[in-house]
């Protein structure tokens, strides 16, 4: 788990609270230890990376968003935030990444309309009843990015099945394709 910053709430003998940063990371609220302070923990920020590309995807609120690879939920947090009434599902292979992203989107899962899953993408399905996508994305996906060629056909065809044929797939090294256009 990576550390995360925190801001805490000292509770002086007098009984004030205040929210401080205190200038220390920590992996858990767990791994503070002491009973004279609440802690905070902050969100990452979102990289300029991520959020150009985000700022690039042709959102519109009621979208339904597929991001593949999604590590600790950036992306997927700031997506949910755009698209109003929209769902976004956010799929990695990784259970430690979709634990952190979980830890950390409380407020937005809340909503219903953000949900992660443990699950590599040449292994994703719809689930039953579940209307395609209108985007799929993903950044730096090896089965995708060209650094796994041979789960690539397999992971094309999966987003193929999960996009509406108007849908579009954005993989941050190529141009965009529409979910009809991905070959079989």
């Amino acid at each position: 788990m990576p550390l995360l910053p925190v801001w805490v709430e000292r509770r002086s003998p007098t009984g004030r609270h205040r929210w401080l940063p205190c200038g220390k990371r920590i992996a858990s609220v767990a791994s503070c230890g002491r009973s004279d302070i609440s802690v905070l923990t902050m969100a990452p920020r979102i990289s300029s990376r991520i959020a150009s590309f985000v700022d690039a995807l042709p959102l519109e609120p009621g979208f339904r968003v597929l991001e593949v690879g999604c590590g600790p939920g950036v992306a997927a947090r700031e997506i949910s935030r755009r698209i109003g009434s929209g769902t976004v599902v956010a799929i990695d292979r990784s259970a430690k990444a979709i634990r952190i992203a979980t830890d950390g989107s409380k407020p937005e899962i809340a909503t219903g309309r953000l949900r992660f899953q443990h699950v590599a993408i040449e292994d994703f399905e719809l689930r039953s009843g579940e209307e395609p996508f209108d985007i799929a994305f993903a950044m730096r996906v090896g089965a995708l990015d060209g650094r796994h060629p041979e789960l690539r056909k397999c992971a094309m065809n999966r987003l193929k099945a999960a996009l509406k044929p108007e849908g579009l797939l954005f993989i941050d090294s190529d141009i965009p394709v529409r979910g009809s256009e991905i070959d079989d």
